[in-house]
């Protein structure tokens, strides 16, 4: 019997046979290829290796969402398998390429390969049927996006090809790279703000009045105050986080108190938002004149700045906002929240469904007032980056509508703290890489057109997944019931 059975193979021997195999060809053909071609082949060879391998290697976590096994089955070969490759060719031209800003292009394009190989063999065996449906949602949404954005092009009598050409390469200097980063971490405190309320079933259209009333308090506070560095930014986030509650409370208590709809509260609050930032922004009150058109807050001394990081490592003499650290530990926390915590549980609870989750004990009252809290204090948030790293006060020319740029990144990142980074550098990218055509005579509008799409197609194509999906999940439960029904009488 023991002769009989088929060999197999432990998953860290293939892991390591995956690697070595996917970074040596790589290296190799980069002596007789262009570097891209090189490392797409080695990543392609890892890949077949692992799926030929994939039968016989020993792996006991490898189980669906529904506990189901998934390898094997036609969704995995069709849907999961190719998704996986995919993926992995992704993440290993994007890891060369940022390398290559820094090291030369064979060491780049052999460490690309491994990271590539790597994710070869980690997504073909991890990779769920669910994740791999919203990964090909997105993947059919920027198809479809830059489809249409290259009909709009065409109609127009400009070259499709050339243009986004063209954007891509000013989109992916080191200097526009840097501008992306900043724009994107102010993009995603706005979108998690938006998402908070979301999770809940609850639309803070609002965000935006929140964080510019909560800027304008925050830059007041720092221009006026002189405090030591540290207690100086304390006292500045705090003022913002506190303000930009307070706005969005008073659409929560409305909301649980007499029942006015979030939407029509939130949009009268924004209006109110702008009547008094103008009301306060004078010379005979907060502001003082900055230059002969700009007035704003007092500039706040330097001790209240929080530093940059260096850029060099992207190839720019630009730096990074600093307030990027307080938007990755906002994220880390949304999702600990979300997640790990039974205020986390009862949202998403409450979001699904308020009927059910009342009659399982959760006050629905009180979770709709926190929910809006807490999407305030977020948004308050949103523009300390461009306060604290780059400005230093709160003038007529600071950045306006970014929440509602937050709602429709929340939308294309699925709500998801991680999905909403990728979201929040492709929207920033779009915005950045625009800045080159009006130099080329072509109209600035088209990445609006381009964003536009691939919101509208995200979320057509995610409701077709999820409905899909849904119903995989149910088959697949059926199935599984279905075979521990039958185990009993067969052991009979």
């Amino acid at each position: 019997m023991t002769d009989n059975a088929p060999r197999t193979f432990a998953a860290p021997a293939v892991f390591g046979l995956a690697l070595v195999l996917g970074t040596a060809t790589a290296v190799v053909l980069d002596l007789f290829l262009l570097w891209w071609a090189a490392l797409l082949i080695g990543v392609g060879a890892a890949f077949v290796l692992v799926a030929a391998t994939a039968a016989r290697t020993r792996d006991e976590s490898r189980t669906g969402a529904t506990g189901a096994k998934e390898e094997g089955t036609p969704l995995h070969k069709v849907l999961v398998a190719p998704m996986s490759l995919v993926l992995a060719l992704a993440g290993g031209l994007a890891t060369a390429w940022i390398l290559d800003l820094q090291l030369i292009t064979e060491v780049a394009a052999g460490l690309g390969a491994l990271v590539g190989s790597a994710l070869a063999f980690v997504l073909f065996h991890r990779l769920s049927a669910m994740l791999a449906l919203s990964f090909a949602a997105v993947l059919t949404a920027g198809v479809i996006a830059l489809t249409v954005t290259g009909a709009v092009l065409q109609i127009s009598g400009i070259a499709p090809v050339e243009t986004f050409g063209r954007m891509l390469e000013f989109g992916s200097r080191p200097d526009s790279m840097v501008q992306i980063v900043n724009t994107a971490t102010t993009y995603y405190l706005a979108a998690v703000a938006v998402a908070i309320g979301f999770k809940m079933g609850l639309f803070n259209i609002g965000v935006d009045g929140q964080y510019r009333l909560a800027a304008l308090a925050a830059a007041s506070v720092g221009g006026y105050i002189m405090l030591p560095p540290v207690i100086s930014q304390i006292i500045i986030i705090a003022t913002a986080v506190a303000v930009g509650g307070v706005w969005a409370g008073i659409a929560g208590y409305l909301k649980v108190a007499r029942g006015v709809s979030e939407v029509i509260s939130t949009i009268m609050l924004n209006s109110i938002a702008t009547g008094i930032t103008a009301y306060l922004l004078s010379t005979d009150r907060l502001a003082v004149e900055l230059s002969t058109n700009n007035i704003g807050t007092p500039p706040m001394p330097e001790s209240s700045w929080v530093p940059g990081i260096p850029a060099g490592f992207l190839g720019s003499d630009r730096e990074i906002w600093g307030m990027i650290v307080l938007a990755a530990v906002v994220g880390f926390l949304y999702w600990a929240m979300l997640n790990r915590t039974r205020f986390g549980f009862e949202l998403r609870a409450t979001g699904q469904s308020k009927t059910a989750a009342e009659a399982s004990g959760v006050d629905v009252k009180k979770m709709v007032f926190l929910s809006m809290l807490f999407s305030g204090m977020v948004a308050g948030l949103v523009g300390l980056p461009q306060l604290l790293g780059h400005s230093h006060h709160y003038a007529l020319d600071f950045p306006v509508g970014i929440g509602f740029i937050g709602i429709a990144i929340a939308l294309l990142g699925r709500n998801h703290p991680v999905g909403i980074v990728f979201a929040a550098l492709l929207w920033s990218f779009l915005d950045q890489a625009a800045g080159i055509l009006p130099f080329d005579g072509t109209p600035q509008e088209i990445a609006v057109i381009a964003q536009a799409t691939i919101v509208l197609t995200v979320v057509v194509v995610y409701e077709v997944v999820h409905r899909w999906g849904r119903r995989y999940q149910q088959q697949q439960i059926g199935k599984q019931l279905g075979r521990t029904v039958e185990s009993p009488g067969e052991a009979k």
